[in-house]
């Protein structure tokens, strides 16, 4: 089943974050353009060709975040929209990170 389709488990206190090893092979599992940031979280940078697109790509990615229940920070600019992503509540990576990093892409790839 593709990442896309897993439903996002809300973090729990004193579950450990994913150690790097595996983030990295589930990095391997997701889009081109994602990468693990300095501080260990998901990162990816989308481009538009204006900032009304990057802010309907926003709009529905708030959306699935809402209805998810795993909120990302999001950072929007003229044309360009950086999502970053990672379970706050443990301060690291959990599996629902990268079901919601698939969760973008699939929004992304249907504007």
């Amino acid at each position: 089943m593709n990442l896309a389709d897993q439903k996002c488990v809300p973090g729990r206190r004193g579950i450990p974050p994913m150690d790097k090893e595996r983030a990295e092979e589930m990095l391997d599992q997701l889009d081109s353009g994602w990468s693990l940031n300095r501080d260990g979280h998901l990162e990816r940078l989308y481009t538009f060709k204006n900032f009304a697109q990057a802010l309907v790509f926003v709009n529905k990615i708030g959306a699935v975040a809402e209805a998810e229940n795993h909120h990302p920070d999001i950072y929007l600019t003229w044309g360009k929209c950086r999502i970053e992503i990672w379970t706050h509540v443990i301060n690291g990576l959990t599996e629902s990170d990268f079901y919601l990093a698939a969760k973008s892409d699939r929004v992304f790839n249907q504007l």
